[in-house]
């Protein structure tokens, strides 16, 4: 699928030039480094010499945004990976036990998915970071990952309560498999199609949702930042007419987003056989 390759692409790119930046670019000698400041070219607009510009404290922005993309993916990626392994579980728990433990089950999971996201985001973050229960990655982590594996769980309940009733768990059921080895062995394997354009969507929501939390003062703590927090370090530069400090990372978290959503529409596209030409 084009859509799907064209998503790839990019996000590959994206991945190989950060870590190319952070791991190889920025230990050569004569390399603006994430820790550098050039107190004498403060809040300096873009040049040969700084191709992104500084900011308010002197320190390259184009390094600072692959250092971010880096960490805005890693953070995406693994809230999308948490959401993937509760989701499958819980919702393969739920289809395949069926009764009252299923109706339990999805009540708890729609009650959570009836909070206002952002709200509950926004909510845990502040409650971990007071508390100081881990660093400021694992607070966002746990905090995006608390809600956003209910759709998955709803997904994957469906799925399993319409693959338990086809004939290939019917046949398996009836030669004395049990239900969790047909949920393992069938039902899960068939239903990976929907369940990875979800999972794939899941990363983009997760990187926005984290930019938002940065953009509040709420992301990631120095020295650490994401694109969410450089464009909250971006508000500074505005008063003095700095608009590229917030308009470049803006441009970044489009552009991660916009290529995860057009793989996910891709993958979609791929996999669901009604929508195959």
């Amino acid at each position: 699928n084009k859509l799907a390759m064209f998503g790839i692409c990019m996000i590959f790119l994206l991945a190989i030039m950060a870590i190319l930046k952070i791991f190889i670019i920025s230990k050569l000698p004569g390399v603006h480094t994430y820790f550098d400041q050039d107190y004498a070219n403060m809040n300096a607009r873009p040049s040969s010499q700084y191709w992104f510009g500084t900011d308010s404290l002197g320190r390259d922005i184009f390094t600072r945004i692959w250092y971010g993309t880096g960490y805005s993916l890693l953070i995406g990626i693994t809230t999308a990976f948490v959401t993937f392994t509760i989701g499958v579980l819980y919702g393969g728990f739920a289809g395949i036990s069926g009764g009252k433990v299923d109706m339990f089950m999805m009540r708890v999971a729609e009650i959570i998915y009836s909070i206002p996201y952002l709200l509950v985001v926004i909510l845990l973050s502040v409650v971990l970071s007071t508390s100081g229960s881990g660093s400021s990655f694992s607070v966002i982590i746990i905090a995006l990952s608390f809600t956003s594996w209910t759709p998955l769980a709803i997904l994957v309940r469906g799925q399993v309560l319409q693959l338990k009733q086809s004939e290939y768990a019917l046949a398996s059921k009836s030669i004395g498999a049990s239900k969790w080895y047909i949920l393992k062995k069938h039902i899960i394997p068939n239903s990976m199609g929907p369940i990875l354009v979800d999972v794939t969507l899941t990363v983009p929501r997760a990187i926005f949702s984290e930019a938002t939390l940065g953009f509040l003062g709420l992301g990631l703590q120095a020295p650490k930042a994401s694109l969410g927090t450089l464009v909250n370090d971006g508000l500074l530069g505005m008063p003095v007419g700095m608009y590229y400090q917030i308009i470049i990372p803006s441009i970044f978290i489009s552009l991660i987003m916009f290529s995860f959503n057009v793989l996910g529409d891709g993958l979609r596209d791929s996999l669901d056989p009604r929508l195959r030409k």
